[in-house]
């Protein structure tokens, strides 16, 4: 089975999307199954439909990684009646088309929780990029778990309107460090690099998002929302090839296992690591409930440019 894997940005970001190719690449190996890879796709609708247009005709299946597909991807299922689809971290099914989420807005929200033990300014950050889905999802559980461990810290919350420009990234992150945040939590694709340079000239430390960022920089991560995208792209792959069609988004969230954790540092205090805990068996247990949208103010700096 011919099954295209489609990118939004670039494919070897440190984040999100190399999460997913490592995904797609051992699914690939898989008896029958052919994967190709579609990449470097702005983010632009009619791009989008333009690619999935030309790509779709010489596939069997397509899988769309990221909430930007939830747009588009529905159109050309329809038109495509024959042909299988996907979204991982989407939101959208139909006769042909299925939807994956990594409930990566569990592991935001002990991101929240540990941000209010680690702050020493009192305030502390949010950076994304586009305003997809996931990510407003994720923002809003970020904010949630700050509200749940103290109501009273305040959160800079921003969306630069990039995934890929490390320059605007490192604009906002220095904006929001100058303005009293200290801990800043960022969900980003390649433009992390930016808020890795603002971090450390700033002396702020950065909670990543997607891979172990606290392996890869545990001078400026003091931990990392965890959220295993890989494994809900093998899972798309193999549905499609055995014909299966989930009616129902297929999630995959704490009480899964560690497809979705928060992975500490080392320098994180006892008593920040225990609130986590608790916060984390309250998710599973259902004690915490998560909301999925945010409409409090927003942090826009004036200075920094931004992508839109």
């Amino acid at each position: 089975m011919k099954i295209a894997v489609f990118f939004v940005g670039e494919v070897q970001d440190a984040g999100f999307n190399a999460s997913a190719l490592a995904g797609a690449e051992r699914a690939g190996q898989a008896p029958g199954v052919e994967i190709s890879i579609v990449s470097d796709v702005r983010y632009d609708q009619d791009e989008i439909r333009a690619r999935l247009n030309a790509v779709v005709p010489g596939v069997d299946g397509l899988v769309f990684i990221g909430g930007q597909g939830n747009i588009a991807t529905p159109e050309i299922a329809l038109a495509h009646p024959d042909k299988r689809f996907a979204i991982v971290q989407g939101e959208k099914t139909g006769p042909n088309l299925a939807s994956y989420d990594v409930r990566q807005e569990e592991s935001a929200f002990l991101a929240g929780v540990l941000a209010v033990h680690l702050t020493r300014t009192g305030t502390v950050g949010h950076l994304s990029g586009h305003r997809v889905r996931p990510g407003l999802k994720g923002r809003a559980a970020f904010v949630a778990g700050v509200a749940h461990a103290s109501p009273e810290v305040p959160v800079l919350t921003g969306f630069c309107g990039t995934q890929d420009d490390s320059a605007v990234t490192r604009a906002w992150a220095e904006a929001e460090i100058k303005a009293g945040a200290d801990v800043i939590f960022t969900m980003l694709n390649g433009a992390r690099r930016g808020a890795i340079e603002a971090c450390r000239a700033g002396g702020a430390r950065q909670i990543g998002n997607a891979l172990d960022w606290v392996a890869r920089d545990p001078g400026v991560f003091v931990a990392s929302a965890m959220a295993r995208i890989d494994i809900g792209v093998e899972q798309a792959i193999a549905d499609m090839v055995a014909g299966h069609v989930p009616r129902d988004i297929v999630e995959f969230g704490l009480a899964e296992g560690d497809i979705v954790s928060l992975r500490l540092g080392d320098d994180v205090p006892e008593a920040a690591a225990a609130a986590v805990a608790e916060a984390a068996e309250g998710i599973r247990s259902g004690r915490i409930s998560i909301p999925d949208s945010y409409d409090g103010p927003e942090f826009q700096p004036d200075a920094a440019p931004c992508d839109a």
